[in-house]
């Protein structure tokens, strides 16, 4: 079985856990989070798959990744209490699929004779996408826009990936690589709260602020 395709298995399956997680969290129903599982797993996927003309994308054309989805669902909605034994399930699965997605993403652009810093970009969106939009269903601000290190984290596991191709070094040594350094980075960045500067709003006068207010009224 090919790498590429295990990776995308595996990465969907474990994304698909989180958006599951995050649905049970929420308290919705077994569609609901059944919902979110696929969406979850494989929207990055899909989206890669279009922005690079492989259509119909891998997700909608091949019944196995609907089948991991489903299968993650349903283990998350029946057996949630053994995911939840692990520290924070949605985060340690969000950070496995960003990680596992970020380099399956970079290997395919670059399989579809992307350029290098192209095929590393797509790679990172192929990572963030499915979270992104199982946060927006559920009413959150995706973490790609907030969260410690998400994107940097997806960025530099597929600039492992495409390192790798430009000095010909193995592909499975770069992929695990690759992997294991943006699972690294995300994990480290939760615990250790590293973030890139955050907008902050200018502080104002207490005179002036006051004076906003009376307007205000």
């Amino acid at each position: 079985m090919p790498l590429q395709f295990v990776l995308d298995l595996v990465g969907t399956f474990v994304f698909a856990i989180s958006g599951a997680s995050a649905g049970v969290m929420r308290r919705l129903d077994l569609f609901g989070i059944l919902v979110l599982s696929f969406v979850a797993g494989n929207f990055g996927g899909i989206t890669r798959d279009i922005l690079i003309g492989s259509v119909p994308p891998a997700a909608i054309s091949d019944w196995r990744y609907l089948a991991v989805s489903l299968l993650a669902g349903l283990i998350t909605f029946y057996w949630y209490s053994a995911v939840d034994r692990l520290h924070s399930p949605v985060l340690v699965f969000d950070a496995a699929g960003l990680a596992l997605f970020a380099v399956s993403g970079a290997q395919k652009a670059l399989a579809f004779g992307l350029d290098p810093i192209m095929a590393a970009l797509l790679g990172m969106l192929t990572g963030v996408g499915g979270g992104m939009v199982r946060d927006i269903l559920v009413a959150d601000i995706p973490k790609v826009l907030r969260a410690d290190l998400y994107a940097i984290a997806a960025l530099a596991g597929a600039a492992v990936v495409v390192i790798g191709d430009l000095l010909h070094l193995s592909p499975t040594a770069t992929t695990i690589v690759g992997a294991l350094l943006c699972f690294g980075l995300r994990l480290m960045a939760i615990h250790r709260g590293w973030h890139l500067p955050v907008a902050r709003w200018p502080e104002r006068p207490a005179g002036k602020e006051k004076a906003s207010d009376d307007d205000a009224m």
